[in-house]
């Protein structure tokens, strides 16, 4: 971004705060120099940290607060009691107009629960989506929802994909993304009544995205479509089973390579490779989850991320202010709103039901 624009981060979130979150913003602050950031949180803590960073203290304000939204938080309670804890006023502050948006690896539910409290969802949209990019064979996929919604109708179904071309398109700069309903299986018989609705609705539909039908599992990592639609109960669960399987294969390549003085020879030579294999799949690379369809910049880094994964969540949170997603998704919905609305007097016609 050429223009200065501010973050407010909550300094008190993640299993490391505050110093990975200051860090993280170091990092940041060098690929992004017009950068401003509100650091909330207890002052003592953070400002120790800050001073040591004179250059990052030059861009930064910090905004004391006492109370801070623990792993175990409950979200009712999160807005019951939290109303004066770092991750409110850091969310309060994009509200407010201090921030062009929020970054925090804090707890995902309260954070869901008082963003959507704060920030309230787009016009046109039931349900604000968790969404991220997952590494695939192809190169990068988005994938949505991932824990925010459970339970999904159709209609939520179909916001999601719009958020998702919507985000796909901000993201990895693609004109007219490929989306995808992940199902049981690719017939169209398969799968629920929702998710066969929410497909009939979008072959009818005309956005700026080619809607592939259902997809499985292992299109996800093969990359089939550019983005991946599903509820937010199926969602996690996909992205726990990935981030298992890349910890499991690590330890398997580990284990092997200790096995033998034969492997840890041999590793001498395969070092350059398996490093770029492992650096394409670093987690800390797709850091950076963005709650889609609020009325402003929500982005959740994980909880455990190091300095890098937080700077990416960062540069998630950029991406999306630079190129206005809110805009093209409120676009694409008032689209969908008008296709509606020229067709409901149709299908009354053609019933004998057309208004007088």
């Amino acid at each position: 971004m050429s223009a200065a624009f501010t973050l407010s981060l909550d300094a008190m979130g993640g299993d490391y705060a505050p110093e990975i979150v200051l860090k993280g913003a170091a990092l940041a602050r060098l690929r992004y120099p017009n950068a401003h950031f509100l650091f909330f949180g207890d002052e003592a803590l953070i400002k120790p940290l800050l001073l040591a960073d004179k250059g990052l203290a030059a861009v930064s304000t910090i905004r004391h607060t006492d109370t801070v939204i623990t792993g175990d938080t409950k979200p009712s309670q999160a807005i019951r009691q939290g109303r004066q804890s770092s991750m409110w006023k850091a969310i309060e502050a994009v509200k407010n107009g201090e921030a062009a948006g929020v970054v925090s690896a804090g707890n995902t539910g309260a954070l869901m629960a008082m963003a959507k409290l704060i920030m309230r969802p787009l016009p046109g949209i039931d349900r604000p989506a968790i969404c991220s990019l997952f590494p695939t064979k192809m190169g990068e996929t988005v994938m949505l929802d991932l824990g925010a919604n459970s339970q999904c109708d159709a209609r939520n179904l179909v916001e999601f994909a719009v958020m998702g071309e919507c985000f796909a398109s901000a993201i990895l700069g693609l004109e007219r993304p490929t989306v995808g309903l992940l199902n049981i299986g690719s017939e169209e018989m398969k799968g629920t009544d929702e998710l066969r609705k929410a497909a009939q609705i979008l072959r009818g539909l005309h956005l700026d995205m080619e809607f592939k039908g259902f997809i499985e599992g292992d299109d996800i990592a093969m990359g089939t479509v550019d983005v991946v639609v599903t509820d937010g109960f199926t969602g996690n669960v996909a992205l726990k089973t990935a981030e298992g399987t890349a910890k499991l294969f690590s330890t398997f390549l580990k284990m092997a390579i200790k096995s033998s003085w034969l492997a840890k020879f041999g590793m001498i030579f395969a070092k350059p490779v398996i490093a770029q294999v492992m650096a394409r799949a670093d987690a800390r690379r797709y850091n950076g989850a963005l709650f889609v369809g609020l009325n402003g910049v929500v982005v959740k880094s994980h909880g455990g991320t190091d300095a890098v994964g937080f700077a990416n969540a960062i540069g998630v949170a950029v991406d999306m202010i630079a190129r206005d997603l809110n805009t093209h998704i409120g676009q694409e919905l008032a689209r969908i709103a008008a296709e509606q609305e020229a067709v409901e007097p149709v299908e009354l016609a053609a019933a004998g039901a057309a208004p007088q």
